[in-house]
């Protein structure tokens, strides 16, 4: 018999920057919901994508000095390594410059075209630039854009035009005859009332004003705007063609699920749909719109300086860690929030504590008390038993109805909570005590069974959400992989265990400790980082320049850091008893020979600060330039000045 299928999306990422950990969400998310799906007998596609065109890509490659081809090939890669950082199961990776992509754009542009649904006109509005969008001055906020905040600029300009309006009511009907459409709730709500009931108007599809995008084949002065050329990746990457689509794409289409972020909700519900009708194809089923995980209290941005990265937060937490906090912080309808104190906070009580405490120690009495043998009990459990097991049933029952309407943050604490429970029982039975008296073996072998069940059910439960720790749990159990499925999900069904070795899942971390390192760590970054224009500083006295230090030194030795890609560690002779050393941004402009012996100007009573392990005690001199069009960084030299000369 064949298997269900269930085909699911993420957003494509759109390839300006590096994805942040907010970003890193929606993979994260989808990757749950799949791994889950698999687990309940699915046939997964799981699509993910970079989002490559437009007139942002095209003015970040000129302002790089590379072609925008190379520029999103660059950003496209980090955005998969970041994918892949995170253990993500995705079974198709399409990019938006993929020539079958492209080709495919074209004919249903074209399609549309020739079918009366897009149409030639003109544009005159407000254009925000980031956010690729078009408003009147009566969509703004504040005379800014109403998405993003940022300033916008006058457009006039020729384009094509889709014709949303002739399909409004049609998609209004579906909205009331698909209730589940949008989820939550009250994504749909703010569709309907703040864009169907007013009217829709016509989406501009195609631009004139800049070339990086698919080109409309009969109009050589346009290509195809983000909507269509975006959007459609949801049936590209599965096979359609308007000439004939693939046995995939006939199989899989339509998409059970889009999960997407909540700002992108409009063009996934309003303009994606209209798209579809318009083309004849069915509509997705549904289209899940997750809050946003926000840095403290506010949403994150490089401009800000509270972007947290994935490969990062890994790097000092381990992947399941931050996978856990992602899909146990944010709720069901609500902005989530992540710093590295609450993570740090989270990862020792609920994995640390709770979690890892109760496996190790479990798995430890078993081999301590029972060579790590352990049979189903033969007596009628007591009452202390009973309402471990009485939870038991009813966490499986919960986690798979929170897990099917995509509450995984309620879902992850049901499982939590079993765990809780199940500390309680270990306290409240007293396997310690149990395990002096021999008339007491049969009850302790009783307890350690109910515990052992239990770390199985919460072992195939977590695996969605930290497949490593899943995995970990189900192999120091040693059972057999018959009884690791969902179909297993119910405490009594192994007959036996004989487990292993007891291994620490998740080591406590030191707070105060890890926060130092993290603060030092984000202090190089702020070294490493290439200056990025000329900024005029508040003017100082003369008392105020003479309180700073700057003499000459001669570099005797000079190496890279080896935690940093940017930073030289040189050791510097100022003419004082002792060497100096002193952390510099300049390992992209020079190499080690290049300064070993020549002299340079340091400031010498900077205070100092520890740079990727390596304490720093001064600044050397560089000025900002430009080469070939890029911006480097040229340290001044002063060969012909004496060592320990001072510069006034």
């Amino acid at each position: 018999m064949d298997k269900p299928k269930f085909y699911l999306t993420t957003a494509i990422a759109y390839t300006s920057r590096k994805p942040h950990i907010g970003n890193t969400y929606d993979i994260v998310l989808a990757d749950m919901i799949a791994r889950y799906k698999r687990m309940m007998g699915f046939d997964v596609l799981f699509q993910t994508g970079s989002d490559e065109h437009g007139q942002k890509i095209e003015e970040y490659a000129k302002d790089a000095g590379i072609t925008p081809k190379a520029y999103v090939d660059e950003i496209s890669g980090e955005i998969r390594r970041v994918w892949d950082c995170m253990n993500t199961t995705y079974d198709k990776f399409i990019r938006t410059t993929d020539d079958y992509h492209e080709k495919v754009v074209q004919k249903i542009f074209k399609k549309l075209y020739d079918q009366g649904d897009i149409y030639k006109s003109s544009y005159e509005g407000k254009y925000c630039v980031p956010c690729e969008s078009f408003f009147t001055p009566s969509q703004l906020k504040d005379g800014k854009c109403p998405d993003c905040g940022r300033e916008v600029t006058d457009a006039k300009e020729e384009a094509y035009f889709l014709k949303l309006s002739k399909y409004q009511d049609r998609l209004l009907k579906h909205y009331e005859e698909n209730p589940d459409f949008i989820q939550p709730v009250s994504r749909r709500n703010e569709m309907i009332n703040n864009f169907l009931k007013p009217g829709l108007s016509d989406l501009c599809v195609s631009r004139s004003s800049f070339t990086w995008g698919v080109p409309v084949t009969f109009d050589d002065k346009h290509v195809i705007y983000v909507w269509i050329d975006a959007l459609s990746n949801y049936i590209t990457g599965c096979g359609y063609d308007p000439d004939g689509s693939s046995e995939q794409y006939k199989k899989y289409w339509p998409a059970d699920l889009h999960v997407i972020g909540k700002d992108i909700v409009r063009f996934h519900t309003i303009y994606w749909p209209i798209i579809l009708m318009a083309l004849g194809e069915p509509l997705p089923k549904q289209v899940l719109g997750h809050p946003w995980l926000l840095s403290g209290e506010d949403k994150m941005s490089k401009s800000k300086g509270n972007v947290l990265y994935a490969d990062d937060l890994t790097r000092h937490f381990g992947v399941d860690a931050v996978r856990y906090y992602l899909l146990s912080e944010i709720p069901f309808g609500q902005d989530g929030t992540i710093t590295y104190e609450n993570l740090i906070n989270k990862y020792n009580i609920d994995l640390a504590n709770t979690l890892g405490n109760l496996v190790n120690r479990t798995i430890a009495m078993a081999g301590k008390y029972f060579d790590g043998k352990v049979s189903r009990p033969t007596a009628a459990p007591e009452a202390v038993d009973g309402e471990l097991l009485d939870l038991a049933k009813k966490t499986c029952a919960r986690y798979t109805e929170l897990m099917d309407g995509y509450r995984n943050a309620e879902a992850a604490d049901t499982v939590m909570e079993l765990a809780r429970r199940c500390n309680k029982y270990i306290d409240e039975t007293a396997p310690w005590a149990l395990a002096k008296n021999e008339e007491d073996k049969p009850r302790l072998q009783a307890v350690l069974y109910n515990l052992l069940e239990c770390l199985r059910l919460i072992g195939i439960l977590f695996t969605p959400f930290m497949p490593e720790t899943g995995e970990a749990i189900v192999k120091q159990l040693q059972i057999a992989d018959e009884f690791t499925g969902m179909d297993t999900a119910e405490h009594g069904r192994v007959a036996s265990f004989t487990v292993g070795t007891p291994e620490p899942l998740f080591a406590r971390i030191d707070a105060e400790k890890k926060l130092k390192e993290i603060a030092a760590e984000l202090e190089a970054a702020k070294e490493e980082e290439a200056p990025e224009g000329i900024a005029f500083l508040p003017q100082i006295t003369i008392d105020e320049f003479a309180k700073v230090d700057l003499r000459v030194a001669e570099i005797t030795a000079c190496e890279p850091v080896k935690k940093a890609k940017k930073l030289l560690k040189l050791t510097l002779n100022d003419g004082s008893k002792e060497p100096r050393t002193v952390c510099s941004g300049i390992a992209p402009w020079y190499t080690p020979d290049q300064l070993t012996g020549r002299r340079i100007i340091v400031v010498a009573n900077l205070k100092p600060v520890t740079l990727c392990g390596v304490e720093s005690h001064g600044m050397i001199l560089a000025a900002d330039a430009e080469e070939d069009g890029k911006p480097t960084a040229k340290v001044l030299f002063a060969d012909d000045l004496p060592i320990g000369a001072k510069i006034r």
